[in-house]
């Protein structure tokens, strides 16, 4: 399996550590599987949206720790949101 030029172990690992950057960042409170997930996610979603924009993101650990880590903080962001709202 290969998720953005990151094999799947890689891919835990890399959207883990990414999901733990935007907790630290967003000032949240997260567990361990919660940061992976973010990070996962995340990275998915804003691919997804950048194609719909036409921007695709290269391939490599890195871009894949920077797109999991706007990602997830996205994604932390929206759940604020909708806990507030």
């Amino acid at each position: 399996m290969d998720l953005n030029g990151v094999g799947f172990l890689g891919a835990i690992i890399v959207g883990g550590l990414a999901g733990w950057l935007a907790e630290m960042f967003m000032k949240s409170n997260m567990g361990l599987i919660m940061n992976i997930i973010l990070g996962i996610v995340g990275a998915a979603l804003l691919n997804f949206v950048l194609a719909l924009l036409g921007i695709y993101t290269g391939s490599g650990w890195l871009v894949y720790l920077l797109v999991g880590f706007v990602g997830a903080c996205i994604l932390i962001a929206i759940g604020r949101a909708l806990r507030r709202g």
